[in-house]
Formats: C-alpha cells, structure tokens, sequence
C-alpha cells in the first residue's frame, strides 16, 4: 500500500470542511454577483456547486450513486449558504464515519476506487474551491497550508495522465484548471516565502499540482502529505 493510500482522510476533509465553512461565513450579499477564477461562474453560482460536490460525496458515502447527484444546489436563499452547508457537510462527516467505508469500492467521475481515495479527492477539490472563493473575496481569512500540501499531492495522484480519457475533468472544474495551471494557479510549488503550498495560500493563490506533459510545474518529490498529526491523527492500513 502506497503512502497516499495508508493515509486516513476524514481527519482531513473535516478540517477542509471547516475551513470552508468559516469562509462561507463571511460572505456578504453584496458579494454574491461577484466574479471568481471560475470564469463561468460567480460567487453564488461557486457556492452552488460546493454544496452540491459535498451532497454527492455524502451520497457516495451513504452507498447511493453519487454520480446521479446534481453538482449544484438549486434554491437556496442568499441568506441561507451557511446553514445549507453545514447541514450537508455534517452529512457528509456521518456518512463516512465507518472504518469499512475506507476500503469500500466507489463511483466517483474519475472512476471506481476505493472509499479512502474517492473522499481524498474530494479533499482536493473542496480546497481547490476554497481557494477559489477567498481569491473572489478578498481574501478574509488565512487558509491552512497543510490542506494545500494535502490537496496538491492527491492532485498528483488522482488527476490522468494526457492518454487517458479527461471527460470527467469536465464535471469538477477546478481540476481542469489544476490540471492546464489556468487562472488562479500561481507560482511553481516549492518557490517563494512559505514554500510548499503555504505562500501559495497566504496570497490566496492555488499552486500548479501537475506535470501532465504540458509545460505545468510540479513540487519535487512524490512524498506523503506533511500533516500536524496533533491536529489532524493519521491512521495507517
């Protein structure tokens, strides 16, 4: 078993959750109609898809088809984001609570995989979105850098190498944008004051993850996530 795949990652995805929810706090009204690195979408729009991707992997831990779920959350009060993600990350948490979930086989886009890997990339996205959504905003708060690290080596992992067939790609945008370096993704990993992912997050920028072949930058060394085990326990197969 590989290091990725040793690493238990509901510890994880909790703090991701966390930290998402302190951002979804503090969006304004007035901030809503405002524009993000995803250039089809603005901040409500943003905010739809986050509670929709946290809805399907609650799904996909409950042992439904997450796939049939709805990325995006329909109907929700301008007043409302905060309570209706708690709500579904809290889901979310319960769903995958079980140990055998880990091992379980599961149907995420990119394919069948085991519960741990399908929920680690569920970590790369949802702080892939953070980030998005502290760039529309300014910036309010100071990102954790070991989500980063966390996220930019799942990247590595997860994302396909330029032969395989990319359609997923197309269901989880900012994967694509990890995947090409597009807007938003910032300087090369490893370079800068904080090195690692932590400069990266502190000027609310996301760091390339991948090389793909295409000219994207990549951090040295294929190691496993350097995560504060007095904040976040890893536990080992």
């Amino acid at each position: 078993m590989n290091a990725m795949n040793a690493i238990d990652p509901r510890p994880v995805y909790s703090r991701a959750t966390e930290q998402a929810a302190a951002l979804i706090k503090s969006v304004r009204p007035e901030q809503l109609t405002g524009p993000t690195p995803c250039t089809e979408f603005d901040v409500r729009t943003l905010l739809s898809h986050i509670v929709g991707g946290t809805l399907r992997i609650a799904v996909v831990g409950e042992g439904g088809d997450g796939l049939a779920v709805r990325p995006f959350a329909d109907d929700v009060a301008d007043d409302d984001w905060t309570g209706v993600y708690d709500e579904v990350r809290t889901r979310v948490l319960r769903a995958w609570a079980g140990d055998d979930r880990m091992e379980a086989p599961v149907r995420v886009p990119w394919g069948e995989v085991p519960g741990r890997a399908a929920l680690s990339g569920y970590v790369m996205e949802l702080v892939t979105h953070t980030w998005d959504l502290s760039d529309s905003l300014g910036h309010p708060l100071e990102l954790d850098p070991e989500l980063a690290e966390f996220a930019l080596i799942t990247a590595r992992r997860v994302l396909p190498d330029p032969q395989r067939d990319v359609s997923w790609l197309s269901q989880i945008q900012p994967l694509r944008r990890l995947r090409s370096g597009g807007p938003g993704a910032g300087p090369r990993v490893g370079t800068g004051r904080g090195g690692g992912g932590e400069g990266r997050l502190r000027r609310g920028r996301r760091p390339r993850a991948v090389d793909m072949g295409r000219g994207v930058s990549r951090s040295p060394g294929p190691g496993p996530p350097r995560l504060d085990p007095r904040r976040a326990p890893l536990s080992r197969a």
